[in-house]
């Protein structure tokens, strides 16, 4: 058969469909095509859907918005993966009526057209079983029996051409193919605070690991800061072989505790948790006490073992061996991580590897954890990944995976096509004006906006960046406010709040870094910012507009400093203004040009703002001065209110 429609260039599509598209649930999903055909004839175009594990589609009309391209919508009900696609076909009654109507306005005699739309008409009732057939039937007795003038009248009807819409056939429809897919996932995946531990250093006394129980005591601080995610090192047995001493020295302390990326031991591997932190039990009481705090477990999902791991035993063919027979330990050159062995994903048992995998994941899902941030995945295939989350979520949609991929970018992205649900990004690395305005236009306003989910870390136990380690207490209050208004999701490492900022000379590295020994803080230290990090995640909470990512939009300012930008609900009811002074050194103060259509004003229309960090009032119009005082207040965060 002939094929004369085209459905092309449609959106949102990632990779010509290879790869899910990402909204939550709740969304409604708007999906735009151009679909055209040769000839003048009329076209009909619906938006099909289902659920991924069901059979029959729902459909919904899609309609014109000119010059071919076309547009339709459906709501994503369900935390589900779903199949989407676009059907067309040409309307021939509604291009007949339109050359009948063209053509007795002109004069023409009509009768031989009259003959052919009765002729249609009684083809269609003839192929359908709906209960319209009978009144498009009764049309055709009218127009056998009026006159012209008449006729004509009734062939052109509203009423027929709906009636008459309700039993096409669609006899030349075409679908777009391949089937598309998207993923809803629950609210969480999009808007986020995570507050990162080590729980064995929740204690109070030097050089002894806190057990689960004891950590449950610092639950209730981190829920006062507002956070809502607890993301806990990995919490398995730690190896001795090899075990790292402080500042990742080859020569461990009597009592150095060992790196918890250094899983498995003789107390047992990935599904097992340290004896020093206490029991499975123990991990399920603080599951639930965290739950009653408001605060969700994230765990860490690395994979890789300790020389001392059961899999070095159980399945030596698991990993890389050197000709000598020996396992070879994992190195990120000059890095070198001895305590460490990787996985081998080429070994000849990957049946057996992948299933593992799924496995130990299955077996903290049904503890109680819906969260995981990978360490690493970017050194794993990008398919075993794809399979990995795929079968986790076909059982358990609502599972959150986190990317922990400090890597290319073009790795980082796969990674998010592939499935992960947020993605660790370059925030930590962007730190003057233009470098930041780049970056999230990237992450804002192109493709990216339809698979990746930034999740802005401040800091980690492998990043203590530069201006952190010189900028003080305005720094971490800056770097704070940026991560936390341009990002829906955010979180912080541990020690943060406190401003921590020993680095070892000339790195990125923590001195004395928790990651080889048991850390023990005053959390209310003078000079802490605790309220600050409460204040700042009570705004995101109470202001729709910072919990989106693709309403960013930047504002000009005349000072390279200062940045400042927009982010507002599609009806307006909730703008927020946001100014940053990126020095944290030194005042700074500039005109920002804030446009009217940004904050939903009219030009030269004044309105108030309330700084939601101070409690002041001011008015604004489209040109506002501004002056930023680094160690008083960094950054306004200015919610727009009445119109004047």
């Amino acid at each position: 058969m002939v094929t004369h429609i085209i459905i092309e260039a449609v959106k949102p599509c990632v990779d010509c469909g290879r790869w899910p598209v990402k909204r939550i649930v709740g969304d409604v999903l708007t999906v735009e095509a151009d679909i055209f055909r040769d000839g003048h004839q009329k076209l009909k175009a619906v938006l099909k859907w289902r659920r991924k594990r069901e059979e029959s589609f729902a459909e919904t009309p899609m309609r014109e918005l000119g010059n071919d391209r076309w547009v339709g919508e459906f709501t994503l009900q369900e935390n589900d993966r779903y199949v989407f696609t676009i059907e067309a076909w040409t309307d021939h009654f509604a291009s007949w009526q339109s050359d009948l109507e063209k053509k007795f306005r002109a004069g023409r005699d009509v009768r031989s057209d009259l003959l052919e739309g009765i002729a249609m008409l009684e083809g269609m009732c003839g192929k359908s079983q709906k209960e319209e057939a009978s009144a498009v039937a009764a049309y055709v007795a009218r127009l056998r029996q009026s006159d012209l003038p008449k006729a004509v009248e009734a062939a052109l009807s509203p009423q027929l051409s709906s009636a008459a819409a309700r039993i096409d056939p669609r006899e030349d429809a075409v679908s777009y193919q391949p089937l598309l897919e998207v993923m809803a996932d629950r609210p969480k995946a999009r808007f986020s605070a995570w507050y990162e531990m080590f729980p064995r250093s929740q204690g109070s006394e030097r050089a002894k690991a806190a057990s689960f129980r004891v950590a449950e005591q610092r639950l209730g601080d981190i829920s006062n800061m507002g956070f809502d995610v607890l993301y806990l090192a990995p919490i398995h047995p730690i190896g001795t072989t090899n075990r790292k001493g402080p500042n990742n020295s080859l020569q461990p302390l009597p009592d150095s505790p060992g790196s918890p990326w250094a899983i498995g031991s003789s107390a047992g591997g990935h599904t097992a948790v340290d004896p020093t932190l206490g029991t499975l039990d123990d991990f399920d009481h603080f599951v639930a006490a965290a739950r009653r705090a408001g605060l969700e477990i994230a765990l860490d999902f690395a994979i890789q073992c300790s020389p001392d791991h059961p899999w070095i035993r159980e399945h030596p063919e698991w990993f890389n061996h050197r000709p000598d027979g020996s396992i070879k330990y994992a190195e990120n050159p000059p890095k070198e991580y001895q305590d460490i062995y990787p996985l081998n994903f080429d070994t000849s048992d990957q049946e057996g590897l992948r299933r593992e995998m799924r496995r130990v994941l299955l077996f903290w899902i049904r503890r109680g954890v819906r969260i995981f941030r990978v360490d690493n995945p970017h050194t794993k295939p990008l398919l075993f990944w794809k399979w990995l989350i795929d079968e986790i979520q076909s059982e358990h949609p609502d599972v959150i995976f986190l990317s922990e991929a400090f890597t290319r970018p073009k790795m980082m992205k796969a990674l998010a096509k592939a499935g992960f649900s947020q993605s660790y990004t370059y925030f930590t690395w962007r730190n003057n004006k233009t470098e930041m305005t780049e970056y999230l236009t990237e992450l804002t306003q192109t493709e990216m906006v339809d698979y990746f989910r930034p999740n802005f870390f401040t800091n980690t136990p492998d990043i203590l960046p530069p201006v952190l380690q010189t900028g003080g207490r305005p720094a971490f209050q800056m770097r704070l406010i940026l991560a936390a208004t341009l990002s829906p999701s955010f979180g912080i490492y541990s020690g943060y709040e406190l401003c921590e900022n020993e680095a070892i000379p000339g790195t990125e590295e923590y001195l004395n870094s928790e990651k080889y020994e048991i850390k023990v803080r005053d959390w209310n230290h003078p000079g802490n910012i605790k309220d600050y990090v409460a204040r700042v995640n009570a705004i995101r909470r109470e202001n729709p507009a910072l919990q989106q990512l693709a309403n960013l939009r930047f504002m000009p300012t005349d000072s390279e400093h200062i940045l400042a930008y927009v982010k507002a609900t599609p009806d307006k009811s909730n703008v927020i203004i946001v100014a940053v002074n990126m020095d944290p050194s030194n005042v700074r103060e500039c005109t920002a040009t804030i446009l009217p259509d940004a904050v939903g004003t009219s030009p030269g229309q004044q309105y108030r703002v309330t700084d939601l960090l101070t409690g002041a009032n001011y008015t604004w119009s489209e040109r506002n001065y501004v002056r930023l005082d680094p160690h008083t207040s960094p950054a306004h965060i200015l919610r727009v209110g009445q119109r004047l």
